[in-house]
């Protein structure tokens, strides 16, 4: 992702938060390719360790989380200043996790198929 108009447009989708970092997911409905897009504010630190935050972030995709994105979604993974000191196994499992809880064909928690209240 690259233009501020598909960051915004994925506000709009699940947002699902960790200690880490959190993911917006929107569903484009499309059945394309995922997209990613890292967001790292400059609260979180310098421009170095920025930088440094975004390489982790992209590695992790590419070793071992680009699977587990599901097709047809934009995700935006707006990084925290914890990240800086996480093992990088770790970084790569809790990505994975959440990327991963955003799939359509996951059951919803606490759900059993049924919307509530009608039996």
């Amino acid at each position: 992702m690259r233009t501020r108009a598909e960051f915004l447009a994925a506000r709009r989708g699940r947002r699902l938060n960790g200690p880490l970092f959190f993911i917006e997911a929107r569903d484009r409905q499309d059945g394309a390719e995922a997209r990613l897009g890292l967001t790292v504010t400059r609260k979180v630190g310098n421009a170095v360790e920025r930088n440094r935050i975004r390489r982790r972030l992209r590695e992790a995709v590419r070793l071992e989380c680009g699977a587990a994105m599901a097709e047809g979604f934009d995700f935006v993974v707006v990084a925290r200043r914890d990240l800086l000191g996480v093992p990088f196994a770790t970084l790569k499992s809790e990505l994975s996790r959440r990327l991963a809880r955003a799939r359509p064909d996951r059951p919803k928690p606490g759900g059993d198929g049924h919307p509530s209240g009608t039996d």
